[in-house]
This record gives C-alpha cells, structure tokens and sequence, in this order.
C-alpha cells in the first residue's frame, strides 16, 4: 500500500469516528422525553442534520474517484459485489436521513411521535451495521482495521 492510499485511509478511519458520534448524538436525541415537544423535535432535528452532514461527507470520501470503493474495485474485484452493496445502502441512507430531517425542518405532522423515533432507531441500527460491513470489507482487501471505535 503506497503513502497516499495509507493517508486516504487514515482520514478515512477519522472521518468514521466522526460519523460514530453523530449517531451517537442522534440516539441520545431520540432517548429524551418525548413529552418535552418542541424541544425534543427541536434536539432531533439538530443531532440529524449533523448526521446528515458527516453521512454525505462519508459517501463522496468512500465513492469519490481513486476513493476506497474505487480502489477496491480495481485492486480487489471479487469484493466488487460487496461494494455495490455498500453504494446502495449509501443511497438509501441518504434519502431515508433526508426524509426524516425534512418532516422535522419543515414542520410535517408526525401523528405518532412513538413511532416516527422507533423508525429512526432502526435506522440507526443499520447505519451501525453499514459501518460494520465497511469495516469486514476494508480488512478483507487490504488488512488494515478502520477501528471499531475511533
């Protein structure tokens, strides 16, 4: 592995404690009293436009060209499929945060509070598993731990 692949790397692995705490933030967000209202949404909407900062931020650092999905694909082609995956879920991700932050930004109606922080708690979940298969998939190709947490 060359000197710049291994810096790429090690933003990349800085860049996943950022996003680590970001979730985090969220999770602690949603955990509030729901009672509080207006400051619950006010907290959540806050902990998700941070997330979906750092997740954008994640996406063009790991998709962008000569990025670690780029450098997988040529320099490891059976994780290809594994990477496809990857993207796909950074789509979904991105729309399903975006989605939620606009009910809250846009005042839309959430009828059921119980269950729009039940939904964004699974997501959470995922992201964490994301993170997981990101992390399997960087020590398949090339042996380096990104960390499991920081």
């Amino acid at each position: 592995m060359d000197a710049d692949f291994a810096a790429y790397l090690d933003r990349v692995r800085t860049h996943r404690a950022e996003l680590r705490d970001s979730v985090a933030a969220v999770d602690e967000a949603l955990a509030s009293p729901l009672a509080r209202g207006g400051s619950w949404r006010e907290r959540v909407r806050a902990a998700l436009a941070e997330l979906a900062h750092d997740f954008r931020d994640h996406v063009e650092l790991t998709e962008a060209p000569g990025g670690l999905y780029d450098s997988l694909g040529r320099d490891s082609p059976r994780l290809g499929g594994q990477v496809k995956r990857l993207r796909r879920e950074h789509e979904r991700f991105r729309e399903d945060i975006d989605a939620y932050l606009a009910v809250l930004e846009h005042g839309g109606t959430m009828a059921d509070l119980p269950v729009f922080r039940e939904e964004v708690t699974t997501l959470l979940g995922q992201l964490g598993r994301h993170r997981q298969k990101g992390a399997d998939l960087v020590y398949e190709a090339y042996d380096v731990d990104l960390g499991g947490s920081g």
